[in-house]
């Protein structure tokens, strides 16, 4: 059965300290892919031979992605056109939908849990099935991401990344990649899992890195403002430095913008006003602090700028739909902010004057 890892992104204090710098970058889309992180991983080495199909199952909440190291075959997703995958090609499927791999278009396809796969370790197995004709290696895999900001940006991709390495403009280091991580693979050493794990996480954000810059629907909605110079900077002062007193006239001052010009180009590109982004954002990152450092909620309201712990909790409970004690307790995962209806947030801290 597939296994998922926890290797937990984490947003400590020194983190956000060490970001607090309000021009420590010009680059707020590429700030946002810092938090690309993997929260949960499986891997398989699969070894087909033709004539030969696969049919995975939906995986919520989870991006697949198919690395070809040798041979060829076809990737099916709904809604996209059959795509043909050569040996340096990655396929990354964002949204967790069901598909199919294949040799060849129209051949009936096995269930992936209904084959025999070869266990090396608990994150870890070997997939072989065909009928023994031309050989097709690959290595597929899930990841997880739990990051506010990276579960927002994983929302707005499209059902199919394909990136040819042979046509990218990252040519070299792709292939490296990709070679480095068919030798782990193949191989297996000691260190083999975790080295296969960095080089999955780097391939993935370079796939959603070629879409953003190639793919017009990137240029639009919060996409756009990441890279609007203005709100995009705004953007990454308030993930940057979530505790400060922010109001609506210190951000557009920050930017250079009047108050008015500022609320409205941020209502328009982001898709809410700047307060409930800033609020939310807070939430998110005290559910972090919840889940990983299990911080007491007085010491979160501290860190986060709230002036008093019955302030933050009310925020905290409207927002992510229980109290922080009872994540705290739990040490569950809680519902997204960001699939919730915008006009239910609000900014509930006193000193924070509205927009």
């Amino acid at each position: 059965m597939v296994r998922y890892i926890l290797n937990h992104m984490h947003t400590s204090p020194a983190h956000l300290g060490a970001l607090n710098d309000p021009w420590g970058t010009a680059d707020p889309l590429g700030e946002t892919l810092h938090f690309l992180r993997m929260s949960g991983i499986f891997y398989t080495r699969s070894e087909f031979t033709t004539p030969w199909a696969l049919a995975l199952p939906p995986l919520e909440d989870c991006l697949m992605f198919h690395v070809v190291t040798s041979g060829r075959c076809w990737l099916e997703v709904e809604r996209t056109e059959p795509c043909l995958l050569e040996p340096g090609d990655f396929a990354l499927v964002p949204h967790g939908a069901g598909h199919q791999l294949s040799s060849a278009p129209g051949i009936p396809a096995a269930a992936l849990f209904d084959l025999p796969r070869e266990q090396i370790s608990s994150r870890y197995e070997v997939l072989r099935h065909g009928g023994g004709g031309a050989a097709t290696s690959l290595i597929c895999g899930a990841v997880r991401f739990d990051h506010p900001a990276a579960r927002r940006l994983v929302q707005f991709l499209p059902q199919m990344i394909h990136i040819t390495a042979w046509n990218s403009p990252q040519l070299e280091w792709m292939q490296s990649t990709l070679r480095l991580m068919a030798a782990e693979a193949q191989e297996l050493r000691p260190g083999g899992e975790t080295v296969i794990t960095r080089l999955a996480d780097v391939l993935v954000i370079q796939a959603i890195r070629s879409w953003i810059t190639e793919d017009p629907a990137a240029q639009t909605g919060w996409l756009g403002a990441l890279q609007d110079k203005q709100i995009g900077r705004a953007l990454a002062l308030i993930q940057r430095d979530p505790a400060r007193a922010w109001t609506v006239e210190a951000l557009a001052s920050e930017v250079a913008m009047s108050r008015s010009a500022f609320a409205a180009r941020f209502t328009a590109l982001v898709g809410e006003p700047a307060m409930r982004y800033v609020t939310r954002w807070r939430m998110h990152i005290a559910l972090t602090w919840l889940k990983e450092e299990n911080t007491p909620p007085g010491e979160l309201a501290q860190r986060l700028g709230y002036q008093s712990e019955a302030a933050f909790s009310r925020a905290f409970k409207r927002l992510i739909g229980v109290a922080p004690g009872a994540v705290r307790r739990a040490g569950a995962a809680a519902k997204t902010v960001w699939s919730q209806p915008q006009d239910t947030f609000h900014d509930h801290a006193p000193h924070y004057p509205p927009s």
